[in-house]
């Protein structure tokens, strides 16, 4: 009777190729990453005041013609939605308050 093998489970593991040693020098251009730095967060130095409004599922019924409208430009459309709405929102503040 043979002894049983244990078997590992999870993802298997490819053996990678040699490659081989040749010496090569990349060189970064320090001006061009000074330039422009590339930041996905904004400082609050930068802007003054950090403002995140809380998100809320709803369900909301639209006319297929504006979502068509908003969608043909891509992903983003529910963004781009919103960012209409607190346009329109702020604009009707702005009147209210100055009448």
């Amino acid at each position: 009777m043979k002894p049983s093998k244990a078997v590992k489970r999870g993802r298997k593991t490819t053996p990678q190729k040699k490659q081989k040693s040749k010496k090569v020098q990349k060189t970064i251009s320090l001006q061009a990453v000074a330039e422009k730095p590339k930041r996905r967060y904004v400082l609050l130095r930068d802007v003054g005041v950090l403002y995140r409004p809380i998100k809320k599922p709803v369900t909301l019924r639209l006319d297929g013609d504006v979502i068509a409208w908003f969608q043909k430009s891509g992903r983003g459309y529910q963004t781009r939605i919103n960012r209409a709405l607190r346009k329109l929102m702020e604009e009707e503040e702005k009147k209210a308050s100055g009448e």
